[in-house]
């Protein structure tokens, strides 16, 4: 299984510049703000203890946003970094964190949580977990055998909650991934379904027209002498079917815009398989009218795509009928106020309202969300 990428190389798979934007130093520079802390406690420190202690703490801010500028323009995910110089990286970090410790005390580990932030963005899940883990303990034990130091739980949770939060972020770039690179094996898969449903259609169609033409010209070719009237009327056989062979291509082409229901099934299998949820879906569509194979194609599209994207589920379940279509999954279910109102459910809806169909939203048995909707009802 493939190893998930780190923040910075998500950043970087989600093309061009491979770190945080114009912006991205405003939203990382607004937390230095909490370093406030350390810098309180070495102003009120004399001589020399608080000028190396103010060059400590610039270093260890500027360390922090050097990082970012080092994500941005050197691009760590394009392989700018090996993860031994990361690791390096973050030991700078901790060692100016150490080297604040005469003249800011128990505010110094503050600069935990920077250091904790930064582990969770940069290297590999299971050695952020724990570093994490490390300097979380670190702080909880220095506070209780330090001289002076107080336990009051802050510093621990502050780095929890750092790394919980930079996690979070980690994840939701991780399945947005998923789901981009889902979408483009669907994409794909589409395509090649599309291309072979289209090569029999016209093998079908011109295939046996081109030879009941072919047969009926060479016929009407031997009788213009024996008896022309014959052969005039084996001529008009073969422009009535030629006629009706570019009819049945022009209504191939037709059918070649269109979403197949088949060809979706197939693309949202693959893309619930991209996403590690487990598919349970119709394997024919027999039963189903042709005049409702697109819309329920619709269907499946816009249903997978939220599942993959939004539910968190394990398992997703597609039940087909002749006049319904439901998606279920067993994910956190809809979200009060705002799990039907996206984008792609107001555009299924109004496909659904001009076909006369209806769609349902809302929590699936058990739990999770249910899509459905209904033909003719």
């Amino acid at each position: 299984m493939k190893t998930p990428p780190t923040l910075v190389e998500a950043l970087a798979e989600r093309g061009g510049r491979p770190g945080p934007g114009r912006w991205g130093w405003l939203a990382a520079g607004v937390w230095l703000f909490y370093l406030s802390q350390p810098f309180e406690e070495i102003i009120h420190r004399q001589g020399t203890t608080r000028v190396l202690g103010l060059v400590t703490l610039s270093l260890f801010a500027l360390s922090y946003l050097g990082f970012f500028g080092w994500v941005r323009w050197v691009g760590l995910g394009a392989g700018g970094m090996p993860t031994w110089q990361r690791l390096l990286y973050l030991g700078g970090m901790l060692a100016l964190c150490l080297l604040m410790l005469p003249a800011a005390g128990q505010q110094a580990l503050t600069c935990l949580v920077y250091i904790s932030a930064v582990a969770m963005m940069a290297v590999d899940l299971r050695i952020a977990i724990g570093i994490v883990a490390l300097l979380l303990g670190g702080a909880e034990l220095s506070m209780r055998i330090v001289p002076g130091w107080t336990d009051d739980g802050s510093y621990g949770f502050a780095i929890f909650l750092g790394a919980l939060a930079v996690f979070g972020m980690r994840r939701a770039i991780q399945r947005s991934l998923e789901l981009n690179a889902a979408r483009k094996d669907m994409a794909e898969l589409a395509v090649q379904e599309e291309r072979n449903r289209f090569a029999r259609d016209l093998h079908d169609i011109l295939g046996h027209s081109l030879t009941v033409i072919t047969v009926k010209a060479e016929l009407a070719g031997k009788l213009i002498a024996a008896n022309p009237a014959r052969a005039a009327a084996e001529v008009a056989d073969v422009e009535s079917l030629a006629r009706a062979a570019l009819a049945d291509v022009r209504a191939a082409v037709a059918g070649y815009r269109e979403l197949s229901l088949a060809g979706e099934l197939v693309s949202a299998r693959a893309a619930l398989q991209a996403a590690e949820i487990k598919a349970d879906l119709p394997t024919a569509v027999d039963e189903v009218p042709e005049e409702n194979r697109e819309l329920f194609a619709w269907m499946v599209r816009e249903g997978v795509t939220n599942v993959v994207r939004h539910s968190g589920a394990k398992r997703c379940t597609i039940r087909i009928s002749a006049t319904q279509i439901e998606v279920l999954d067993d994910g956190k279910g809809p979200t009060p106020g705002g799990g039907a109102s996206g984008h792609g459910l107001v555009g299924l809806r109004e496909r659904a309202n001009q076909a006369g169909a209806s769609v349902q939203v809302g929590q699936a048995p058990g739990g999770g969300f249910r899509l459905a909707m209904n033909v003719g009802l």
